[in-house]
């Protein structure tokens, strides 16, 4: 596992293999999170490209407000800076811990608005669609160029579920990808920051138009199996199933995946996760803990009258290959938001090297989530990103 890449990229390449690209491309980072002059790092790399945005993933130890505010200072006012604490980046080289990984996008090719969502505890969903829709009419879209959004909320809300779908109704047809920001493994309070302004409880929402083409990316590494259960009973605040096909639910989980009800334990739930189907797919519904009571607390919403199917852990590596290479091109960044809990079942299973290869070869940059936004969903041990790839030639 890497804990940082001192140089940037994108990053010379031999002149046999160059293609041309016509709009500047981003450039990404990751430094020590405990270094002394990560703004100055970060700056260094990004000031030559004259950034419109610059993204930060992670938990500087001078805290995220202090570098965001450092990086506005050095980098101008025409720069918007914006972060959240994570779980874990994904860096230049992949995999990283205790960084901070830093995306630049540069002006000449890239355009963007910040949002900041408040008080997503309060689930003020009149008042988001006013701000959201006076927003993106404020932003005016070039409709020659493409466009696609940033959502970063705060996991410990709970609120992703009617968040992503309030923005979808705002929004219709924007692809919005995202990740809910973490604080290591505690599930301790976490940071949403912008231009050195900290917004607690606030979700971020960016919204950014480029000269590049975008392609969503999505992928799951889980399959479903014949195994279903209907939730008879829910706290829906809580995100806690109470029970299942009437049973105590814990007790019919460890049934269903052929578990001893004593021996459920977080590699059980990553391996035999729950999956909702909306539409033609299934998404992931991870359970967090059992409660005292015998419930199963999940990581995204449920209510009674969801029928939830068993999945069954696939390949984590190969196709996650497949999946990038049937882009329309191959990416000069993907914008990536990664599950924590794929990226903990890839170390039990000593594949970290692996993916980590996977993610730079790729050229993957972002952070391990909490949950992952993507399509009006909020949805749990998955890969979700935007592709950014040269313009189609015509």
């Amino acid at each position: 596992m890497s804990t940082a890449s001192p140089e940037p990229w994108p990053g010379p390449r031999r002149r046999a293999r160059a293609r041309p690209v016509l709009a500047p491309a981003p450039v990404a980072i990751s430094v020590p999170a405990a270094g002394a002059d990560a703004a100055a790092c970060i700056a260094q790399a990004m000031a030559p490209q004259e950034p419109a945005l610059v993204l930060l993933f992670g938990m500087p130890a001078e805290g995220l407000p202090a570098l965001g505010a450092e990086l506005r200072r050095r980098l101008g006012p025409d720069c918007r800076v914006v972060g959240c604490s994570s779980a874990g980046e994904i860096g230049p080289q992949g995999y990283c811990a205790a960084t901070v990984t830093a995306v630049g996008f540069p002006a000449t090719s890239f355009r963007v608005g910040v949002c900041v969502l408040r008080d997503q505890a309060l689930v003020p969903v009149s008042e988001w669609m006013a701000t959201l829709r006076r927003f993106h009419v404020d932003f005016r879209p070039d409709l020659r160029r493409s466009s696609f959004g940033v959502l970063l909320p705060d996991a410990l809300a709970r609120q992703e579920d009617v968040l992503t779908a309030t923005l979808d109704a705002a929004i219709p047809g924007l692809p919005v990808v995202g990740g809910s920001s973490a604080e290591g493994m505690l599930f301790a309070p976490t940071c949403q920051m912008v231009d050195g302004a900290v917004h607690e409880g606030a979700a971020l929402f960016v919204l950014i138009e480029t000269d590049l083409a975008i392609s969503e990316v999505l992928f799951s590494h889980f399959s479903p199996t014949d195994k279903r259960a209907v939730v008879t009973a829910a706290d829906t605040h809580n995100r806690i199933i109470l029970e299942l096909n009437a049973e105590p639910a814990a007790q019919e989980y460890a049934r269903l995946a052929g578990v001893p009800l004593h021996a459920l334990t977080q590699t059980e739930f990553a391996r035999h996760p729950l999956l909702l189907r909306t539409g033609k797919r299934h998404h992931v519904r991870a359970i967090r803990a059992i409660t005292r009571e015998g419930g199963l607390e999940l990581l995204s919403g449920t209510e009674p009258g969801h029928i939830l199917t068993l999945g069954r852990a696939m390949d984590m590596t190969r196709g996650f290959a497949e999946v990038m290479d049937a882009l329309p091109r191959p990416p000069l960044m993907v914008l990536g938001f990664d599950c924590i809990l794929r990226r903990l079942a890839l170390e039990r299973a000593g594949m970290t090297g692996q993916m980590s290869e996977l993610l730079a070869r790729y050229r993957v940059v972002g952070f391990n989530t909490y949950g992952e936004q993507h399509s009006g969903m909020h949805v749990n041990q998955t890969f979700v990103g935007m592709a950014l790839m040269p313009p189609e030639a015509g």
